[in-house]
């Protein structure tokens, strides 16, 4: 990384606040959407530091484009703060540890090299796995986790310069706040897929740029695996096809190698009833910082709700569009109903078939008195949610912004790319299992 060439300059702010955290501002940045919204923001937890990118602006993917850094350890962020920024934004770092008193920032140019473009590409991977908007209605294909998963082992173990050198065991003295350093875990938890990657390498994709990406992939999760001493009937494969690579295989349909294999399973629930007076009938919100990746699919349409009349009794029902993985034991999401601006109530969710199911028995007095009662319908996973409170318009346009974002990356990832130097460096290449995902003929 050291000797990557510098790309050109840009000017950052370098200051220190009252709580003695020393943050770097990239100057005239383009922000999020909404900077504070968790879904517009790529993070990585780095020695000493978190390293903080906006998703969505008229840069996506920009190589050049430097991260926002909160430094609360200056000592150990000196090993890659020259890396990524250049030497002037580390001496200003370095000086701005030692003055006293507050620092109300001082200007620098930084020169990023190659480690800044593999940082951006590392935590958008991250992002990715977090935030993808996978959904049937919205034709957005979901990522394969093991691919996924293992490219952003390699990611890791190419950013290694960031990181203490123990959280993906190459050691034990790394600290607790470097959550992104999981080399190894990674690979142990997504081995099960190496033996397709295996086969599409094998198979000699046509692409030539698909093809080198296969191969430096394969090859970094080698030397990641050996870094961290794994060992297992996979990896030793993997080694024995890197040493001699054997003679080609048929050639591989990366959407048909990587293609969901869970379906649809049926669970417990009941479904749910017609019959009584309609009452009033619409669409919920569905914020994707309420529930964890995996449970609900990302449409903006995927909430509906009814309100019956039965009786003398009211029933609100609700259908929540499932995600291809969300569970059908354990862990339940529920609704969150508020009627006429009233105190929430919760209607437990039971996954059936494709659907999240639930009803539940409203007081009469809160459906009537008025012609058309206002009712708002949220889903969550208790114990998960970080956000309390239905959304407003401007978390919808954010929403749709990265529904926006990952279209055009699955289209760019359809086509032949030239890319300069390594893909790992380059946040806009497409990550495999963005081109398994658009390689797909699954009924998206």
């Amino acid at each position: 990384m050291a000797g990557a060439e510098a790309r050109a300059g840009v000017e950052v702010r370098v200051s220190r606040g009252e709580d003695g955290t020393i943050r770097i501002a990239v100057d005239g940045e383009v922000a999020a959407v909404e900077p504070d919204l968790d879904f517009t923001r790529a993070v990585l937890d780095v020695a000493g530091a978190v390293l903080t990118w906006p998703v969505l602006g008229d840069a996506d993917g920009d190589p050049d484009r430097l991260p926002s850094a909160e430094i609360h350890d200056p000592g150990r962020a000196q090993q890659w703060l020259w890396a990524v920024y250049g030497e002037r934004v580390a001496a200003a770092v370095h000086d701005c540890g030692r003055a006293t008193g507050d620092l109300t920032g001082v200007r620098v140019i930084a020169h990023p090299t190659a480690l800044a473009g593999s940082a951006a590409r590392l935590a958008l991977g991250h992002w990715a796995a977090r935030w993808w908007p996978t959904s049937y209605p919205d034709a957005i294909p979901a990522l394969q986790p093991d691919l996924l998963g293992l490219e952003l082992a390699t990611l890791t173990h190419h950013c290694q310069q960031l990181f203490d050198g123990g959280g993906d065991g190459y050691g034990d003295d790394a600290d607790d706040d470097q959550l992104d350093d999981c080399a190894a875990e990674l690979i142990a938890e997504h081995e099960a897929a190496l033996d397709r990657l295996l086969q599409w390498w094998r198979g000699a994709p046509q692409q030539a740029d698909v093809a080198s990406h296969l191969e430096s992939v394969l090859r970094l999760i080698d030397d990641a695996a050996d870094a961290a001493g794994l060992d297992g009937p996979a990896l030793r494969e993997l080694r024995s096809a890197l040493d001699g690579r054997g003679p080609a295989g048929p050639q591989a349909d990366p959407g048909a190698l990587f293609a969901r294999r869970d379906g649809h399973a049926l669970a417990a629930g009941e479904p749910l009833g017609t019959g009584g007076r309609l009452i009033a009938r619409g669409q919920g919100t569905n914020d994707w910082r309420r529930y964890p990746p995996g449970f609900v699919d990302a449409a903006e349409n995927a909430v509906t709700w009814t309100a019956r009349a039965v009786g003398a009794r009211r029933r609100i029902e609700v259908e929540v569009v499932a995600h291809s993985a969300a569970p059908t034991a354990g862990a339940s999401l529920v609704a969150e109903v508020h009627v006429n601006g009233g105190d929430p109530h919760r209607v437990p969710l039971t996954r059936r078939d494709d659907l999240w199911t639930g009803r539940r028995e409203l007081d009469p007095e809160l459906l009537g008195g008025v012609p058309t009662p206002r009712i708002e319908v949220g889903i969550l996973l208790p114990g998960f949610d970080p956000a309390p409170g239905a959304p407003d318009g401007r978390i919808a346009r954010a929403r749709e912004a990265v529904r926006a974002l990952v279209r055009r990356r699955l289209t760019a990832a359809t086509e032949p790319t030239a890319h300069d130097g390594s893909p790992h460096d380059t946040p806009s290449a497409p990550f495999l299992a963005e081109t398994a995902a658009a390689a797909t003929d699954e009924d998206y």
